[in-house]
């Protein structure tokens, strides 16, 4: 079983790769929507604490092209890849979800990075009719699969792009998605022939902004859908109502011989479970989180989960509040019934955050990455430009932070490390935003065990 609790990601054979697994950390960082003429980037993080350059971003790698909005980002290879001693970790597959482009990356040499290739939106979308790149995960036979939220007019449902292992566009995964309205996230489980994703909206309907009108219409998703891994076609469809608007980041158990997952409704601010029981897959509501009322809000403010994760050895669970500010930690030691073990703030519309080195906790915390020992959750602050623009409107001036959290895995709880801080808004060419982060050697996200 290509699985251990709290240990090791499949990674590089190659020593130097295995050395820096966890003293660096790469991090998306835009321009895009912010007003400065510049294009995203690739940021390595100093995340070694014995480094004299510990906190710093210490290589940039920006792409040729402006307004991409690269977004989240994933390896080449992973755990699925273990029985093929030719493959390693060391090109990053980096889709910009505004543009269509994707970028390979070289991490050849971990520290500075390297442009390997561009595949063009014109392509993808004269092979494939799919646009707007969200989730990428490596498979076990050498393709890349990415899930497309878009088709090349900006329409749903969207469908998932499989790349080849020399990176050329080899088709579409899935055989048809009638059921699907949208797409989002995606995790596959191959020892119970099984894909699980998610729907957001329609790229036409996120780009400009969040519209309480577009809720109304019905234009954002509510479903988790269940695929038959080996069919590429969906078996299972659930509804989860006005109580699962939104639902997002979706999580299975590492453990491969595990049917539990989860998924976190960012509108509906709740999480649910999902297991295989009596051949069919079952949904709970297992978290919610209740809306506040804030001065000048039309409504209650809903928490607005967006991203969550899973710790290694499959016993806690993170989840990010980005409206009201706080990260929340829980023992999932029984599925069905999470306990909250711990809570950080990290900015927010609640006025509930403090400092750090001097610097005011501003926008909210939203995507996480978690070392794979448990004990390091890392956090960034921005969503999306035109919604950060929207709710977080300072952002502008003051860029994005990176935070370090220091986790308990003993007894749970959590911590904000007070000497570690990345500050995105003194950047060289002005204030940036970071979204998602990958560790060289693999992460809590990385992997799919099989």
């Amino acid at each position: 079983m290509a699985h251990a609790c709290c240990g090791p990601g499949y990674a590089s054979p190659e020593a130097a790769m295995k050395a820096e697994r966890e003293k660096i950390l790469y991090t998306i960082a835009i321009y895009t929507g912010t007003g400065i003429e510049a294009p995203d980037y690739l940021a390595t993080v100093d995340v070694d604490p014995d480094s004299p350059t510990y906190s710093q971003v210490i290589h940039r790698l920006p792409m040729p092209y402006i307004g991409d909005e690269l977004h989240h980002f994933g390896w080449n290879a992973c755990s699925s890849c273990h029985g093929n001693t030719s493959k390693f970790r060391r090109f990053l597959v980096i889709p910009g979800l505004r543009s269509s482009r994707i970028y390979i990356v070289d991490t050849a040499d971990a520290h500075t990075p390297k442009l390997y290739k561009i595949i063009e939106p014109e392509a993808i979308k004269e092979k494939t009719n799919l646009t707007a790149p969200h989730t990428v995960h490596c498979l076990a036979d050498g393709h890349v699969m990415i899930s497309m939220l878009g088709d090349s007019e900006g329409n749903g449902p969207g469908g998932f792009l499989l790349l080849d292992e020399n990176f050329e566009i080899a088709g579409r995964w899935e055989q048809q998605a009638d059921a699907m309205r949208f797409n989002y996230d995606f995790w596959y489980q191959p020892r119970h022939n099984v894909m699980v994703s998610s729907e957001w909206g329609a790229p036409k309907t996120y780009y400009s902004g969040f519209d309480l009108n577009d809720v109304a219409a019905d234009n954002y998703g509510h479903q988790l859908h269940f695929w038959d891994w080996s069919k590429h076609e969906i078996i299972q469809s659930v509804d989860l109502g006005e109580e699962g608007l939104i639902p997002l980041e979706v999580r299975f158990h590492h453990n491969p011989d595990s049917t539990h997952g989860f998924v976190g409704a960012a509108l509906s601010s709740n999480v649910w479970h999902w297991q295989k029981s009596n051949g069919r897959w079952e949904v709970e509501k297992v978290i919610d989180i209740p809306s506040v009322e804030v001065e000048g809000w039309p409504i209650p403010v809903p928490s607005l989960i967006t991203d969550i994760l899973i710790s290694m050895c499959d016993r806690f669970i993170y989840f990010s509040n980005w409206l009201h500010g706080d990260i929340r930690q829980y023992d999932i030691s029984n599925p069905s019934q999470p306990k909250l073990t711990g809570q950080v703030w990290c900015g927010g519309l609640l006025g509930k955050a403090g400092e750090v080195q001097g610097h005011k906790l501003a926008g909210g915390p939203q995507m996480l990455q978690l070392s794979l020992d448990g004990k390091r959750l890392y956090v960034t602050n921005s969503l999306l430009s035109t919604w950060d623009n929207q709710f977080y409107p300072d952002f502008a001036k003051t860029g994005s932070y990176l935070l370090q959290i220091d986790c308990d895995t003993e007894k749970g709880g959590m911590k904000i490390n007070e000497n570690f801080y990345v500050d995105f808004g003194k950047e060289p060419a002005g204030p940036a935003r970071a979204h998602e982060m990958r560790y060289p050697g693999g992460d809590v996200t990385s992997d799919i065990w099989v």
